[in-house]
């Protein structure tokens, strides 16, 4: 009986990555800080969150961020945050955020580290009690030690990557995240103030029954996205559509699926963010088996050209994706032919 109530709590988030660092003896220690650093300024959000019914930070923030997009209380307060998590941690020396426009040099020019994050992603999900997230990305600056960061450490691929991972603050928090070497998850226990080892070796099933799109764009969607989601149907798909791309990719991980976000008619190059969204998701995917592209290119291969770059995306099980891939390729030969005819015919 007593065995019950005295049973191992389970593995600390702080003692995984101490133990992960000893797998490697050159490590000196700044990349598992930053983690520490990403993992309190997340306990301080998911703190915010839980109170913010009633701390009065619920809603519009009354300006707009660098996509245009209204910010909300929420986001500003994440962005404040997280940046100063990452200042005062002092292993990074250069930040790409969502909520800013430029470069973040966080004045720690002996740093290593570049880190890209959307503070809080799916924020206007806060007023209704919606699950939101943070999303990260982690890369060696390419500049020389000792000096501030440049647009060339933060503008490489996801290949580039030494780490990414997100958090979920909903019915539980968790902190999932991937050094290169598979994908793990961890719950935070509220009552201890730490994270605990819950999903080790995190793997995405090969194929699902869930897709995840927003159908209120459907006919502003390409031809084969809309003859993939038809397909979707007549196989009797689940359709799951939470608003907020963290929790849609954390439920097709566990359940198997595939989540798009496609170019529209009015985002013609996508919506989602190349840097600090789309690229992390991808770099976890692949590490848990997965797969993401834009379409028709590997994500981690697009190699940026400005900061808050858009993309479209496809990402989660592999044969799903490649069966997205399949329709959007019907699609783009017709129009080969067509093109390649219309060029003989002028001739």
């Amino acid at each position: 009986m007593l065995d019950r109530f005295t049973a191992p709590v389970g593995t600390t988030l702080d003692r995984f990555i101490a133990q992960k660092q000893e797998q490697f003896p050159y490590a000196t220690g700044e990349l598992s800080q930053l983690l520490r650093d990403i993992a309190l300024a997340s306990k301080i959000i998911n703190r915010e969150i839980n109170r913010a019914g009633l701390s009065g930070i619920e809603g519009a923030a009354g300006q707009e961020n660098v996509q245009g997009e209204s910010q909300q209380k929420l986001d500003v307060v994440a962005d404040v945050r997280f940046t100063r998590a990452l200042q005062k941690g002092g292993e990074t020396c250069g930040i790409v955020s969502e909520e800013c426009d430029n470069i973040i040099d966080t004045g720690n020019p002996h740093a290593k580290y570049i880190v890209a994050i959307d503070p809080l992603d799916g924020s206007s999900n806060i007023d209704v009690n919606v699950l939101v997230g943070t999303i990260f990305s982690i890369y060696r600056r390419k500049s020389p030690i000792g000096t501030p960061p440049t647009m060339q450490d933060m503008l490489q691929e996801g290949t580039e990557q030494v780490a990414a991972g997100y958090v979920l603050y909903g019915s539980s928090t968790m902190l999932v995240y991937s050094t290169g070497y598979g994908v793990n998850g961890f719950t935070y226990e509220p009552s201890l103030g730490e994270y605990f080892l819950s999903h080790p070796g995190m793997k995405i099933k090969d194929t699902g029954n869930i897709y995840s799109i927003n159908e209120g764009g459907y006919y502003s969607f390409p031809q084969g996205v809309r003859d993939y989601i038809d397909y979707c149907k007549e196989e009797e798909y689940s359709g799951r559509y939470i608003g907020s791309l963290v929790g849609d990719f954390h439920r097709n991980m566990l359940k198997g699926g595939i989540y798009i976000y496609p170019a529209t008619s009015k985002y013609q190059k996508g919506k989602l963010r190349l840097l600090y969204e789309c690229n992390a998701l991808s770099f976890l995917a692949e590490q848990a088996g997965g797969m993401a592209t834009d379409g028709s290119r590997r994500i981690l291969n697009i190699k940026p050209t400005e900061l808050h770059q858009r993309t479209p995306f496809f990402v989660g099980s592999p044969k799903m994706v490649q069966k997205a891939m399949d329709f959007l390729n019907e699609e783009e030969e017709p129009f080969l032919a067509q093109k390649t005819k219309k060029m003989k015919v002028s001739s």
